[in-house]
């Protein structure tokens, strides 16, 4: 390959570096310029170096159904990612603004449920959902925050037309591969930074201390903050390790931790430690077997009752789920309005709920044209991409909304926007979401970019790495 690299632009959806007209955006002009003036093989050769890069680093995951102890590494691609900064500025704006109000909806549900006795959302909605958690009522939290970190899941399909795809409030992944991937891009290809103004991400993990700091228990000056995994693994365990690392915190597991006297504490080879904030990365039901799953070996015995009284932190907090519901995500406009008073800046995916009649009889007559995903579903797994999709796929699809319609929403199949990608052919659009993670404690801050996913198959639009996708570095421009 001694060609010279060139990206064709897209004329269906929208080209995140050029425009209808074929021209290079104006905030990519000088990266496309020295990117693509290196030849293919260059750039083939760059990507091997990422890859062998990835694979000393052990940046890997699991995915589950595989055979124990199965490790990928995760596809990485050279092409970054390039937002403007009035452009970033926005996003980041309507990012703010909405995890702002999901926090205010969880503190309201688990205390006053303001929003049930306006008649903003049905009490069915959130009190008979499978996430919401009666043991969280009445429990006041540090700054009243519940999702300290938050995953807000973008697509873009016009210059200025960003939607939010959905929340992850519960135990978000992937900002570790965001970070790896800078320090790669950065070591690949020195120059396009020295003249560039890329807003810098390797602070996060500072950001993300001090915003579990700030979740501590109010009478605790010096916290003693730990990260628990479920273990080597889960998927996400690399992670865990890193987030831990770069914190220069514990990594711990449910075994390494016990309670006594309502208050967590931590074994160590010079005896007992007490624990005041706990990043868990492991969900609800498993975090205590006297309240939860009794058959748990994952957690912690009364770490619910310690955390009741307030001698532990957990981030995030119990009972987020509710808030990331697929069904509940209709209602975040109508969120930010009754307890921000203010118009969302970020908008919904128009959305149809199965449970109502009229819309599980439109999206019935309407199955190969659509997206549906499971209410609690995640990670791309249950969900149906019409367009895409065999028709006795569909079929089969159709007998499962039947059989429990409420379980269920349906989108319309978006043209997500597409990014040059380095392929095996050689450069080509492929399309891509974005994963900005929002962090929450006494301010709301977040990390310019975030982790950019990219549905390496030529048409999917599942971005997923355990579906086949892969990453790119996001680059935010800062002037």
């Amino acid at each position: 390959m001694d060609q010279t690299a060139k990206a064709q632009p897209v004329t269906l959806i929208y080209d995140e570096m050029y425009t209808t007209a074929g021209e290079v955006r104006s905030h990519y002009k000088d990266i496309a310029s020295q990117l693509f003036a290196l030849p293919l093989e260059a750039l083939a050769q760059k990507q091997r170096e990422a890859e062998m890069l990835f694979r000393r680093l052990g940046i890997t995951f699991a995915v589950y159904g595989e055979a124990a102890g199965a490790e990928r590494l995760i596809p990485f691609d050279i092409v970054p990612r390039v937002f403007g900064a009035k452009e970033w500025a926005r996003l980041e704006q309507g990012l703010k603004q909405r995890v702002q109000a999901l926090n205010a909806f969880l503190h309201d549900i688990y205390h006053e449920q303001n929003i049930i006795k306006a008649g903003i959302m049905p009490a069915h909605q959130i009190l008979d959902n499978n996430l919401y958690r009666p043991e969280m009522q009445g429990i006041d939290l540090p700054n009243q925050v519940y999702a300290h970190i938050a995953g807000i899941d973008l697509v873009r399909v016009a210059e200025n037309d960003f939607y939010v795809l959905e929340d992850n409030l519960r135990t978000p992944s992937g900002v570790s591969y965001m970070l790896e991937n800078r320090k790669t891009m950065m070591r690949l290809f020195p120059d396009l930074f020295a003249g560039h103004s890329v807003a810098p991400v390797d602070h996060y993990p500072q950001m993300l201390l001090d915003t579990l700091r700030e979740s501590a228990p109010p009478y605790v000056r010096d916290p003693v903050i730990v990260v628990m995994t479920p273990g080597a693994y889960n998927s996400a365990y690399f992670e865990h390790a890193f987030l831990a690392s770069q914190m220069g915190v514990e990594l711990v597991e449910g075994k390494d931790l016990f309670v006594h006297d309502y208050k967590v504490y931590m074994h160590t080879t010079e005896g007992p430690q007490q624990v005041h904030v706990i990043y868990r990365r492991v969900d609800d039901d498993f975090l205590d077997p006297m309240v939860f799953r009794a058959d748990s070996t994952l957690g912690v015995p009364g770490l619910v009752e310690a955390y009741r009284r307030g001698n532990v932190a957990l981030a995030n907090a119990i009972g987020t789920g509710v808030a990331d519901d697929k069904s509940t995500y209709l209602y975040v406009p109508a969120m930010i309005e009754f307890y921000l008073g203010e118009k969302s800046i970020l908008s919904n995916v128009p959305t149809w709920r199965l449970q109502d009649p009229d819309d599980l009889s439109h999206v019935l007559a309407h199955l190969p044209e659509l997206v549906v995903k499971e209410v609690q579903g995640s990670g791309g797994y249950g969900m149906l991409v019409g367009p895409t999709s065999t028709a006795q796929e569909i079929a089969a699809y159709r007998e499962r909304i039947l059989a429990s319609p409420a379980n269920f929403i349906a989108q319309p199949t978006l043209a997500l926007s597409s990014c040059p990608t380095l392929v095996e052919a050689g450069i080509a659009p492929r399309h891509v979401d974005l994963r900005p993670f929002v962090l929450s404690g006494k301010e709301i801050r977040l990390a310019p970019g975030g982790l950019t996913r990219v549905a390496l198959a030529e048409g999917s639009l599942i971005v997923n790495s355990s579906q086949g996708g892969g990453t790119k570095d996001t680059w935010v421009l800062e002037d």
